[in-house]
């Protein structure tokens, strides 16, 4: 068989075809019936904002309780991986990475223009008036809590899932097999499974083009800032076809070192942008607000968390917050594939918290260094306004006009964003394509350029039908495909509970045992209760006090040369033991033990065999378990 035609063996038809009618379907939609494409945005976005938006907020919340669950508990101890198994990564280059990752043109649209449009028009359901000091510490309140914990959690809760299934379960890198625990191998593998993946894809794809649609607007709408252009339907066609064509090229041409260094020149230069505002500007009130900012988060992270806003009829939760959730679940997949293939080797707990802290911290500099400056800015000199409102598009150039060199940071701004569409434009085409190859991550080239092709012209129909309301389509499309995925993302919180558990009362607790004077410790031969100096102690019926079994024989254990036993010790709770009501004996049951929920399943994988349960199986095997 040709190298060919095995690459094209792996593709799941009953993914790929439907996930491309749907996303064909949407964008021929859109192109026929242009004329009414616009409204058709603006009413479908009211409807899912005042049908389910409270699902969002309710389920984003959640997925914070999960990952602090999964980190806080003994789950933490779990390690996506072998159990001897050691991080590929430094703890900064893993944190680096995790902070590419969410470090995406959203961050150069929304730094200065968020923070700004909640200080100047505030949400009704805070109760506090626009361009007041209140509204300033509650914008960047707002700004952390769409940017910070929540966003990151809905990353964790699908890298995490995939980290554990691939890498210590030995299951393709694929959404589907996170739900295996709660719903089985033959389901996964049937037509639920190509669903689950189907609807990955559909919400990836649209997720990355609402990003590259921000990224268009942001690079005509800095252009023209210059004076250099004026922007029309052309030159937004001409640019996402030249920078699509960027991305398509580094797909076919296979340029993955120099897509690479991109990126980390990308961050440099991104790194660069914030520190020059940050020395050139207000340096000491930008760090103070730094500290207050993110303690004026923490303290106001319980009331913002389940907000719904039920009395308020401005639709900032719509525009905001519900937006916002829903743009993350559909970019879950892409980033968190991304952040479980770096994370293999830590435990669970460093995961969580890595992924959870590092860069919500490192996204409130960025928001506080941006943002505050454009806020003070107003304050001081009421000039970052056009006509009264927010500008999304041109407030990062509006506030880097007041610096020295301003041409050439927003020229420098301007390629952030052009390397970030590249960047995410041909990540993007291949998370897409190993969800339609069923976890292959090594997939043909020309499906991948198919798919960064759908992804520039879906941005392209977006803006160009959404016209005066392109920015509600990129949002409409992000919230509306991620519904589905949610109800995925919930499910796959249950699943992966189930599994941990199991693994959790399968594990062993390791006890070391040795008497003071170095000896190893006897192990009786009987169940008599062990003696000690004083008092006679007494046990209850049928239970041993010793660790007779768990060791080896007292002639082995008393010339060991370490003087030392090691037991294993397996936690029991009440529903696995059985009391004799006569005798009151207790006895430990192994039919009430836990079930494992994926039934030791095997594959005939190399991935398999490296991981943690091939390794397991094969030990068994060789054992003659």
């Amino acid at each position: 068989m040709s190298s060919v035609h095995k690459a094209w063996s792996g593709l799941r038809k009953p993914v790929f075809i439907p996930a491309s009618i749907v996303i064909v379907a949407m964008i021929v939609f859109s192109v026929v019936f242009a004329t009414t494409a616009s409204d058709a945005f603006e009413s479908l976005n009211s409807a899912i904002t005042d049908g389910v938006g409270w699902w969002y907020v309710l389920s984003a919340t959640g997925f914070v309780l999960f990952a602090l669950y999964c980190g806080a508990s003994r789950i933490g101890n779990i390690r996506l991986g072998r159990d001897d198994e050691k991080p590929e990564f430094g703890v900064l280059s893993w944190f680096a990475m995790l902070f590419s990752a969410g470090m995406g043109i959203g961050l150069v649209f929304y730094g200065v223009a968020e923070p700004l449009s909640h200080y100047v028009t505030p949400p009704e359901a805070g109760g506090v008036a626009g361009s007041t000091d209140a509204a300033a510490n509650q914008a960047m309140e707002l700004t952390l809590f769409h940017w910070g914990l929540h966003a990151w959690a809905i990353y964790v809760v699908v890298g995490l899932g995939m980290a554990y299934m691939t890498y210590r379960k030995g299951r393709p890198l694929s959404v589907r097999w996170l739900l295996e625990p709660l719903l089985g191998r033959a389901r996964v593998e049937g037509f639920v499974g190509h669903a689950i993946d189907t609807v990955a894809i559909v919400g990836t794809l649209f997720g990355v083009a609402t990003s590259l649609g921000f990224g268009v607007q942001q690079i005509s709408a800095g252009l023209e800032y210059l004076g250099w252009i004026e922007t029309n339907n052309w030159f937004t066609v001409a640019l996402i076809v030249a920078v699509t064509g960027i991305a398509m090229f580094s797909v076919v041409s296979g340029v993955t070192k120099g897509l690479k260094w991109l990126s980390n020149i990308n961050m440099v230069l991104a790194a660069a942008l914030a520190i020059f505002v940050l020395l050139l500007g207000p340096t000491l009130f930008l760090m103070q607000s730094w500290v207050q900012n993110l303690g004026g988060y923490v303290q106001a992270l319980p009331d913002l968390m389940l907000r719904t806003s039920p009395f308020a009829d401005d639709g900032w939760a719509g525009a905001w917050t519900i937006f916002y959730w829903g743009w993350w679940m559909s970019w879950a997949p892409f980033v968190g594939m991304f952040i479980a293939r770096i994370s293999r080797g830590r435990t669970i707990r460093e995961f969580v918290f890595g992924v959870l802290l590092a860069p919500t911290i490192i996204g409130s500099l960025w928001f506080t260094i941006f943002g505050g400056a454009g806020i003070l800015r107003q304050r001081n000199d009421n000039d970052m306004l056009d006509d009264g409102a927010v500008d999304t598009n041109t407030t990062l150039f509006a506030l880097l006009d007041g610096f020295p060199l301003a041409t050439v940071t927003s020229l420098l701004a301007i390629a952030v964003v052009v390397f970030f569409f590249v960047t995410s434009s041909d990540s993007g085409s291949l998370v897409i394509d190993i969800l339609a190859f069923g976890g292959e991550l090594e997939t043909p080239k020309i499906t991948r350029v198919y798919w960064a092709l759908l992804q520039g012209v879906a941005a392209a129909v977006l803006l160009l039908v959404g016209g005066a309301g392109s920015l509600t389509a990129l949002q409409t499309a992000s919230i509306a495909t991620a519904v589905p995925f949610s109800i995925v993302l919930v499910l796959a919180c249950v699943s992966m509970l189930k599994a941990f558990r199991y693994e959790v009362a399968s594990t062993p607790h390791y006890v070391r045992i040795a008497r003071p004077d170095g000896q190893a410790a006897p192990v009786s031969d009987s169940p008599a209760a062990v003696r000690e100096p004083g008092p006679r102690r007494r046990t209850a019926a049928g239970i041993s006090a010793t660790f007779s079994g768990l060791a080896p024989a007292p002639e082995a254990a008393a010339s060991s040369d370490s003087g030392h036993l090691l037991v294993a010790v397996h936690p029991v709770t009440a529903g696995e033991l059985e009391v004799n009501r006569t005798t009151g004996s207790v006895e430990y049951s192994a039919d009430n033990s836990p079930r494992d929920p994926l039934r030791g399943e095997s594959f005939d994988t190399p991935q398999f065999a490296d991981s943690a349960e091939g390794r397991s199986q094969a030990a068994d095997s060789a054992q003659g378990r």
